[in-house]
Parts: C-alpha cells; structure tokens; sequence
C-alpha cells in the first residue's frame, strides 16, 4: 500500500469556477484526490477568496474522479454537527467510496462571524470531540433507520435523522497538530488529518495517534493518515519566495494564528516578516527535486495521502511541472 499524492485547492486563493479546472487539471497530470479548504475569509486580502467549500467540492467531485475532502471544517461554530453531518452524508451518497470528513477545531478567522464567545484552545477541541460524537450518532442511526439524539456540555440534538444517506457512512478524519490531540483523534475518530512539520514532530505525531487508535482496540495501519504540504515553486527561487512572501505569509508565522479575526490583521503582522522567516517552515525553491525530496521524507514516514498546496497563483504550470518530473520520482507513490 503507497502513499497517494493530491492536489489541495486553495479556495482563499481563487474563484469557484477557478478551482474546480485546477483540480481537473491537477488529475490530468497524476494528482490523486482533491482537499479545499474551509474558509469564510481568506488569510489575508492579498488572496481575495472564500467560497463556499461544500458547493466546490461538489463540482470538483463531478469534474475529478478521486477523493474529495474539506480539510479541514469545523463542526463547532458557524455549523452545527448536525449540519456538518448532513453535507457530508450528501456528497458521500453523490460520490460513493470517495467523500471523507475532515474536521477541526477552528480558527476565529473564520468562526468568529457568528459572534459567539471564542474559547481558548482546550475548549475548542472538547467542542470539537463532543461534535464528532453527534456526528457519529447521527451516521450510525441514520444507515440504520432510526433517530438519534443527544445532550451534552455544549450542543443539543433532537430526536432526528439523516435522510439521505450512503451506504457507508464517510470516514471521520481529526486534525490535530499537538500530542494529545493526535491521541485522542486515533481513539475517536477514524482517521488523523496534520500539516508539514519537521520529520521528527510528525513521526510523534503519528506514534500518538497510533497509541490512542491502540487504546480503543483498532489498528492504526489501515487508519487513514494525511498529511497537508504547503510549498513554493516558481520557475526562479526568487519568484518562488515572493509568492510566500506575498500570498502565503502564515507558513512563516511561528506562532498560532487560530486567535485572528481579519485578514487585515494578518496582512499587518506579515509586514514585519523577513525572508529567512520562513527557513525551516515552508520549502521554498525552483528546483523540482529539492520538493521532491522533501516529499519523499513525509511518504517514508507512513503517510497514506499527502496533498500539495503551492502557495502561488501559478497553479497550472506548477501543476505540470511536478505532474512530470516530482511525482514519477517519488517512491512509494501509488
């Protein structure tokens, strides 16, 4: 079994319509599966995006042929889990065997728009665990014809179902980037959904997650682990580095920005960046072998898909470089 690679469509970055030929475009060229983002705001202005992910992906899943998956949506704030649960149950009985559900605990970024109390990081993801149980109860009972319903510390179910439904519920993946969180998803959730960090942070990562999946009695290897990989590539190092400089500033922010309201705010800090900002946490260069080894120390890790955000707009000539001359060299790739 390899590690499939696929193409992260950045919706922060660019139109609907937009999206949904950049993901065709990046299976023509041996891409494997499409990830896009949840986002309400893009990070900062300078993207000028923010579409609605769950109409996107619909038209990405018709025009692709892989799997799709938001990475990651957060079932806690501007949704309710029962609202999650229904679009994800909807794309999945669209799109059998190919929908699965990525979930996290949010940003302010884009769940602040409600105007409710935003916790701090404990109490965003005891929300997001007690979210994954009503989403859960809601698969479980829905497939067999029957209501389900829930009380807790912060959501309420009615006695209620999904009506539409597929055959198999989809796979509930739980992005963590912290120990703890990445033991509790191997326990609760079925799959484990992080970001690039360096080698030894990410083989924790998945230890952890392998002791909690352990724990509940399952077996970590045939559970899902997917990696997201932002980079940089431009046909010169300099172009390569503006585009991270000016389009995606974040990778370069060594701090948490899940506390952020604007994207204007965003842009502010980014000002204060420098270029050497980003050594060590965003591979930035022209050199397709330079990414290819760096992707090639994530696969031998033992992730199962890894999906690749380039941070420019140059989308489709990236996309056929690395369709040609990154992802044939890669071992481990199916």
């Amino acid at each position: 079994m390899g590690c499939a690679i696929g193409y992260s469509a950045m919706l922060a970055q660019f139109p609907p319509a937009a999206a949904v030929a950049l993901s065709a475009l990046a299976q023509e060229h041996g891409f494997t599966g499409t990830m896009a983002a949840d986002h309400f705001q893009p990070w900062v202005p300078a993207q000028g995006q923010a579409p609605f992910v769950w109409n996107v992906l619909t038209a990405i899943a018709e025009r692709t042929s892989g799997d799709i998956g938001p990475g990651v949506t957060a079932p806690t704030f501007r949704y309710h889990p029962a609202v999650v649960a229904q679009a994800s149950a909807t794309l999945a009985a669209m799109y059998p065997g190919r929908h699965w559900l990525g979930l996290g605990s949010g940003e302010a970024l884009n769940e602040h728009v409600t105007g409710q109390y935003w916790p701090e990081a404990p109490s965003r993801i005891a929300r997001l665990f007690e979210a994954i149980e009503i989403i859960r109860r809601l698969f479980t009972a829905s497939a067999a014809g029957r209501d389900a319903k829930f009380s807790g510390e912060y959501f309420q179910l009615e006695s209620s179902r999904l009506w539409t439904m597929p055959e198999q519920p989809p796979p509930i993946l739980v992005a963590a980037s912290g120990p703890v969180t990445a033991r509790r998803a191997g326990a609760r959730a079925d799959g484990l959904i992080t970001q690039e960090a360096p080698p030894e942070r990410l083989a924790m990562l998945l230890a952890r997650f392998a002791e909690g999946a352990r724990e509940a009695g399952k077996d970590p290897a045939v559970m899902p682990k997917v990696l997201q990989v932002h980079l940089s590539w431009a046909p010169t190092d300099g172009e390569a580095l503006d585009n991270a400089m000016t389009q995606w500033p974040t990778g370069a922010m060594r701090f948490s920005t899940a506390d952020v309201r604007s994207p204007f705010t965003v842009a502010q800090m980014a000002r204060m960046l420098r270029p050497e900002d980003f050594e060590g946490q965003l591979v930035i260069s022209s050199d397709p072998d330079v990414h290819r080894s760096a992707l090639q120390r994530y696969i031998d890790l033992g992730f199962d898909r890894i999906y690749l955000h380039n941070v420019g707009r140059n989308q489709a000539e990236w996309i056929e470089v690395f369709g040609a001359e990154v992802l044939p060299a890669l071992k481990g790739r199916t």
